[in-house]
């Protein structure tokens, strides 16, 4: 089954502060925010929220088709996907523009200062989910604002049933805007700072929210995660992760589980479970696609984890 990813493609500079932001970012003092953080950790990492949710529904066996705009730079990315067998047709070159860049720093307490450049990013508007074709599912994961409105728009129109994960997008939208896109979704995911913002933004609860779609689910990271659906709160718990190394991608690994599992017609419960699973394997992991498994060790987890089988 065909997914079609729109999102972000992007180069992740990460680097990792030594010690925590709150002993050195003063609360009186916020006005007037001068700061610099000593960062002898750095690396660069493929990233951007659709290369990230493609890269895991890979390795899970489904089939992605990422739909993105990227810049000048983007070769090396175009090379990696061409090794792992991702195709390329909707990802769209703009020329004079830098794929987008995000430079994220992280400090032991897994919190995140992140600069996001958008570049090519803020054309995705450019393209148009009805070029994509044989599609069973998509989503709609943080872009450039005007491409998240129309492709939630075409996704409706074309039939498609997808997901609606705002993500670092959501302030861009005022209350509204949000219940617009959520009356065209079929599903929604958030984490929980999002879910709070969301609720500020539309006046709604939660459980209000959710009888608008079919399951709006809320990431809590370690306290595990609930799916609003059918009427009830689906509590999933967290899989402790070998190591806690880097939370980036995390929610992004999160979504690939909850496509693949809809694609497989799962009960949410199973759903949930894998895509809780998937996080925990990839924050053991520096970098957003570090990470890998295949069948059997991804099974293996699943029942040591749950204590039941996943195939």
């Amino acid at each position: 089954m065909n997914a079609l990813i729109c999102g972000s493609m992007a180069f992740d500079t990460i680097m990792v502060f030594q010690d925590r932001f709150r002993h050195h970012i003063l609360p009186e003092k916020v006005h007037m925010l001068s700061v610099s953080f000593l960062v002898p950790e750095m690396r660069r990492e493929f990233g951007g929220t659709a290369g990230n949710i493609a890269y895991n529904l890979k390795l899970l066996g489904g089939e992605p088709l990422i739909m993105a705009t990227v810049g000048d730079d983007f070769a090396p990315y175009q090379i990696r996907l061409e090794s792992m067998g991702i195709p390329q047709t909707h990802i769209r070159h703009i020329p004079g523009n830098f794929t987008a860049q995000a430079f994220i720093t992280t400090d032991l307490d897994d919190n995140q200062i992140t600069a996001f450049h958008p570049g090519a990013m803020s054309e995705a508007h450019r393209n148009h989910v009805a070029d994509a074709k044989s599609v069973d599912i998509g989503i709609i994961a943080p872009d450039g604002r005007d491409g998240m409105v129309n492709h939630a728009r075409e996704f409706k129109a074309a039939g498609i049933p997808f997901i609606f994960d705002p993500g670092q997008g959501l302030p861009l939208f005022n209350g509204d805007e949000l219940l617009q896109f959520i009356e065209l979704a079929d599903y929604m995911a958030v984490n929980d700072y999002e879910a709070q913002l969301l609720q500020e933004r539309t006046g709604l609860s939660l459980d209000a929210l959710a009888t608008r779609v079919k399951a709006l689910v809320v990431t809590r990271g370690a306290d595990g995660s609930e799916i609003y659906a059918d009427g009830r709160i689906i509590n999933i718990p967290s899989v402790v992760p070998t190591a806690v190394v880097d939370p980036t991608g995390c929610g992004d690994a999160y979504r690939a589980g909850l496509i693949y599992g809809i694609e497989q017609h799962w009960a949410w419960e199973k759903t949930g479970r894998l895509a809780s699973l998937l996080g925990s394997l990839k924050i053991a992991c520096r970098g957003p696609q570090n990470h890998t498994f295949d069948r059997d060790s991804l099974a293996a987890a699943y029942q040591a984890a749950f204590n039941e089988s996943l195939w």
